[in-house]
């Protein structure tokens, strides 16, 4: 069984939902702070930052490349730097986010993008970390964050699955032994088309480990499904307010669909059950509206059975419909006025 801090993680525990912040707090502590408060109202039990600076990422330079030139990007014609300045949480505001989180009850932890964001998140005292999907193919990151032996949360986005089975036995050589992998798809926001959850349930069983979702599409449905495909972590983008602007906002949940999120994921997962055929106890008074065989009209003693004296209709408290045709013709041992359940013993 997996744990994040004192919280289990896997088919027997509802969903474990991930608020992630990432720059939706707009350069301003106060937003980011209110966002880990509305996140905790909304249920989320984990709010996730990212943890990088542009020189970090990426260099200031505009040579090919280092500017978005896909026309249909939300970033179109944006520096990397520059977009990186823009996203970027300072690293003097961890500690105040994650204080606010514990005050809630909530863990918080991030996605380091280099060495020196796995140290600092290191002093913070982080329960697990995150590998974004651009950065699972980047093996030393990987090997430095499973040294800390924290269990590690993996987008695996574009990786083939060599590329996953890589990440994976990586991280398990460098001592970390509790690793989910989240099915996504590296689109911003994704469609439904291109998310192909059905892969859920393969990579379970391909990578043995636990499993789940980092969703980018709109809405909560494709998040919802994905909870009896396996997923046993749900992480969604998180905003104050799409309107409000923001590098992630166009794709974030607010808060209200967020509370909504807890409250379908939990019922996709007690959906779940186990199979099962036959009447459920909570049922069982349910079967009295079954439909039987009734007397539908007075009958003497002696009196054949027909058409015109017994109906199959509700409730249940008769002979199944099957018996119909063989009671037709049958002769009654006494008076039966209509409403009679028709049952064995009344035949001759």
């Amino acid at each position: 069984m997996i744990k994040i801090a004192d919280r289990p993680l896997g088919p027997t525990q509802r969903p474990y939902l991930i608020a992630e912040m990432s720059g939706n707090h707009n350069q301003s502590l106060e937003r980011a702070l209110a966002i880990v408060d509305a996140a905790a109202q909304a249920g989320a039990d984990a709010v996730k930052l990212q943890t990088y600076t542009a020189d970090t990422m990426t260099l200031d330079v505009r040579q090919p490349g280092f500017v978005i030139e896909d026309p249909g990007s939300l970033w179109a014609g944006r520096r990397l730097y520059e977009l990186y300045q823009e996203a970027y949480t300072p690293w003097e505001w961890h500690g105040p986010i994650f204080e606010r989180a514990a005050q809630h009850g909530m863990h918080c932890f991030s996605t380091p993008f280099d060495e020196t964001a796995v140290d600092f998140l290191e002093s913070l005292g982080v329960p697990a970390y995150k590998i974004a999907s651009f950065e699972n193919t980047d093996l030393p990151l990987i090997r430095k964050v499973a040294a800390t032996g924290k269990p590690m949360i993996v987008s695996t986005g574009m990786a083939s699955i060599a590329e996953i089975d890589e990440a994976v036995r990586t991280a398990r050589d460098a001592g970390c032994r509790d690793i989910v992998l989240l099915k996504c798809t590296s689109t911003y926001p994704a469609t439904p088309e291109n998310t192909h959850i059905r892969t859920i349930p393969n990579l379970r069983e391909t990578f043995g480990c636990e499993v789940g979702l980092s969703d980018h599409t709109m809405g909560l449905g494709v998040a919802v499904a994905s909870v009896a495909l396996g997923a046993c972590v749900i992480e969604k983008h998180f905003t104050l307010r799409r309107a409000d602007g923001g590098v992630d906002s166009a794709f974030s949940l607010e808060p209200e669909e967020f509370a909504q999120l807890r409250i379908e994921s939990e019922r996709a997962w007690q959906a779940l059950g186990q199979v099962s055929y036959g009447g459920t106890q909570a049922e069982s008074k349910s079967r009295a509206f079954r439909r039987t065989l009734y007397i539908s009209r007075d009958v003497r003693a002696g009196e054949l059975l027909s058409p015109e004296n017994v109906r199959i209709v509700r409730p249940g408290f008769g002979l199944a419909p099957k018996f119909f045709d063989i009671m037709m013709g049958k002769r009654v041992n006494r008076d039966l006025p209509a409403g009679t359940p028709l049952q064995w013993e009344l035949i001759a």
